[in-house]
């Protein structure tokens, strides 16, 4: 049993079986080797009395220098390898070899109260490692000792210095776990020497049960503690002690991005996308064409607009004409309204509909206006862990060997374990050897990077284009590592408490993760928005102030090109002097310009005279409605001879409450509220109120000048195409073909006993009066 002698020279102190009670050996090796000596001997007593049974042995004398074998001795092995038998070292059992099977070592440490167990050595070549708590003196133990500390280069934890050969020592080294360790020493009063991990892992399990990394080394107790970015994990745990968490953390994704473009002077367009625009566009026109039709169609958006006037009684009119209904659907989609009102109920449907449509539009656009103006989009083809689980376009992996492999390896979460079985079947293999290493796949390759969140952190600071995807898929801490059972547990985690409370640890945080090339996320409530946001505006405004002045030139060029045609002037002259009309400061309001009688306008539009004698003509003065149409004559003229005057008809409306909203009517009423003059009145000034008409006589003949018919005969009896002859104080209307203006007749009464006179008035601007 020499095999076993050489396993437990390795074990500090066994345990073994007395009565199959587990007690603690307290005599040293030498009773070790007595006691497995013991059990040997019981074996092979029970082995030769198994065999003697069998058959009979008999003594005979054997020579030590005789080659000869006893003849028992096969039949002896075979009894040996049956035997199973609970001895002073536990049970003792044998294979077809021959060799012990089915026992355990259990591993005792030595310290000043005793020995405790700290762990168990089992026969299949597999060790498991256990910890209990012990009651010493940590301060003691710590002070002034020199730690080795495992640890691995890994940014910002542990870095080496751009000039490290310079160095020597510790001061290779810089990181947020190497400024740690030096608050450490100072509060635990001991120093500390830091050292690579020889095969540059965090540390994972192997097939025999052995360990990789810095939890191989601290088992190993070739450190004294791990300080890295080192997660701690239950399986872990099992084998190595940690200490209280410093840094708490998750796994998260990394993934490459694409910045979309920056906001520019258009960005107010991007709240929509161009199929939105083109279809409010045709939405536009097709409610334009339909409030058309729909006005056109009902009768109740047919009115007259100056009921006051008694020639425009039976005229009718539609406020939506082509323009004005391309017109409306602009204003209610500006929200700024429209003088244009819908009167009949399918227009009023058309409007609302319209209404609330430009309402949800509105809205729309004002809620994602903001943000397109003021955010740099990133373009990402997932989002969450699920669409990263549930496509195969990109590829995934995390650091082999890794706790974050371990997770995914343990995880009974589908989702995750989907991930899995990709990763642990994708070849080439998508699991990486470094951060390093899973930073430049994922830069340079459709490759999604599962790492720890604050690692992530740390490189989206360093990388503009990599960003997060989702949130965290589990919640861990990094810890210190220790040896199983190691008297600096306590100790270091009351320091690590202590800094934390200090807010040290925060500190060295912020000192190592900030700082890198990526600009810190602004505060866009805070900072107005500037000209490269919005100045796309400002160029639509310009555009459309050019147009709305490239128009109003069409306009005065078209309009004095044709009053100097009609005015027999040159376009120069007219254009000359109706561009200093036109840019005339001091006043607001001009007349409007009258044609020369003897014009050629006034010859291709000639005067219409009366029937009768012809009399001497002259001109009165005439008012037009704000709208250009014809509204009255002059006041009284003197006569000839006889010196009779000679009444004007003014054409005045009855009184009504449509003069109340209509500005014609208003204007009207006032003039009916004027006095009689002798004078012709001048522009401004509100024409005489005529008298009554006096009743018409019973005969044919003028109540003065003697035979002849009547005017109002010739008035019913005369074409349209000539002038109407009308009594001197009775007033009469007439439309000529052609013109929508009121013409006022005048009859003149002649002096003396000759025959009446009546004059006419010409088809031009003027209005003439026979005397």
């Amino acid at each position: 049993m020499w095999w076993n002698r050489s396993f437990v020279s390795w074990i500090c102190i066994p345990q073994i079986s007395i009565n199959c009670k587990m007690v603690s050996y307290q005599y040293g090796p030498t009773f070790l080797s007595s006691a497995l000596m013991f059990d040997a001997v019981h074996v092979v007593v029970g082995a030769v009395k198994e065999l003697n049974r069998s058959q009979e042995i008999g003594v005979k004398p054997l020579s030590c220098t005789s080659p000869q074998i006893w003849q028992h001795g096969t039949s002896l092995m075979n009894y040996l390898r049956m035997v199973e038998y609970d001895g002073l070292t536990g049970r003792v059992e044998f294979n077809s070899k021959g060799q012990r099977t089915n026992y355990t070592l259990r591993i005792l440490e030595k310290h000043r109260q005793g020995h405790r167990e700290i762990g168990i050595w089992f026969s299949n070549n597999t060790l498991a490692m256990n910890a209990t708590s012990l009651d010493i003196n940590v301060s003691e133990t710590l002070a002034n000792k020199t730690l080795i500390v495992t640890t691995i280069l890994e940014s910002p934890y542990v870095m080496r210095k751009g000039n490290y050969q310079e160095f020597q020592g510790n001061d290779q080294y810089e990181g947020f776990c190497v400024d740690m360790l030096r608050e450490l020493a100072d509060i635990l009063k001991c120093s500390f020497r830091i050292k690579l991990v020889d095969d540059g892992l965090y540390g994972a399990p192997e097939p025999n049960g052995s360990w990789t990394g810095m939890v191989g080394e601290l088992i190993n107790r070739k450190a004294d503690l791990a300080v890295a970015g080192f997660t701690i994990t239950s399986e872990r745990e099992k084998v190595i002690d940690f200490s209280k968490p410093f840094m708490t953390l998750g796994i998260s994704i990394l993934y490459r991005v694409h910045l979309g473009r920056k906001p520019g002077y258009f960005s107010f367009l991007d709240p929509f996308s161009p199929a939105v625009w083109l279809f409010m566009l045709l939405a536009y026109l097709a409610v334009s064409c339909v409030l058309f039709l729909a006005a056109r169609l009902s009768p109740y958006e047919w009115y007259n607009p100056h009921p006051c006037l008694q020639e425009r009684k039976d005229m009718l009119e539609n406020q939506y004409t082509l323009g004005n209904s391309l017109w409306f659907p602009v204003g209610g989609f500006m929200q700024q309204g429209s003088e244009i009102m819908p009167r009949a109920l399918s227009t009023r449907c058309v409007s609302g509909v319209w209404w609330m449509f430009t309402l949800i539009i509105i809205s729309s656009y004002t809620a994602n206006l903001a943000a397109f103006l003021t955010v740099q989009r990133m373009e990402v083809p997932i989002e969450s862990p699920d669409d990263l689980a549930d496509q195969t376009n990109i590829e995934y992996g995390t650091i082999q060997g890794g706790s974050t492999m371990t997770f995914f390896m343990n995880s009974r979460y589908q989702t995750y374990q989907r991930m899995w079985n990709y990763m642990h079947s994708k070849q080439p293999s998508v699991f990486v050897k470094s951060t390093e290493e899973g930073i430049a796949r994922v830069v340079n390759s459709k490759y999604a990077f599962l790492l720890e969140s604050t690692m992530n952190e740390y490189y989206r600071k360093l990388n503009c284009n990599l960003t997060q995807i989702g949130g965290l898929l589990d919640t861990k801490g990094y810890g210190i590592g220790m040896p199983l059972g190691s008297p600096f547990r306590e100790e270091i985690t009351m320091a690590i408490l202590h800094l934390q409370e200090n807010n040290r640890l925060e500190i060295l945080k912020r000192r190592w993760w900030e700082g890198g090339q990526c600009p810190k996320e602004e505060d866009h409530r805070a900072k107005g928005l500037g000209m490269e946001n919005i100045g796309g505006i400002f160029v639509v405004l310009i555009c459309g102030l050019i147009i709305a002045v490239f128009v109003a030139i069409m306009e005065f060029v078209w309009s004095t090109r044709c009053s100097s045609v009609t005015d027999e002037v040159s376009v120069c002259q007219e254009m000359l002097t109706e561009f200093r009309n036109a840019v005339s400061c001091k006043k607001s309001s001009r007349s409007r310009r009258r044609r020369p009688l003897g014009s050629s306008a006034a010859l291709r539009h000639p005067t219409r005279i009366a029937l009768g004698a012809p009399r001497p003509l002259r001109f009165v003065r005439e008012m037009r409605l704000s709208n250009g149409k014809l509204y009255s004559g002059s006041g009284p003229l003197t006569g000839g001879a006889g010196g009779q005057g000679v009444g004007v008809a003014v054409a005045l409306p009855r009184s009504c409450t449509h003069v109340r909203i209509c500005q014609e009517c208003r204007r009207i009423q006032s003039l009916r509220s004027g006095t009689g003059s002798t004078r012709i009145p001048p522009s401004s000034a509100p024409l005489p109120r005529l008298p009554p008409p006096p009743a018409p006589s019973s005969s044919n003949t003028d109540s003065e000048g003697g035979g002849g018919p009547s005017p109002r005969q010739l008035h019913h009896s005369t074409p349209p195409s000539l002038w109407t002859h009308a009594p001197t104080t009775e007033q009469h209307q007439h439309r000529s073909p052609g013109r929508t203006g009121l013409r006022a007749m005048a009859w003149g009464g002649g002096g003396g006993g000759g025959g009446g006179c009546w004059g006419g008035v010409v088809q031009t601007t003027d209005i003439c009066a026979a005397q």
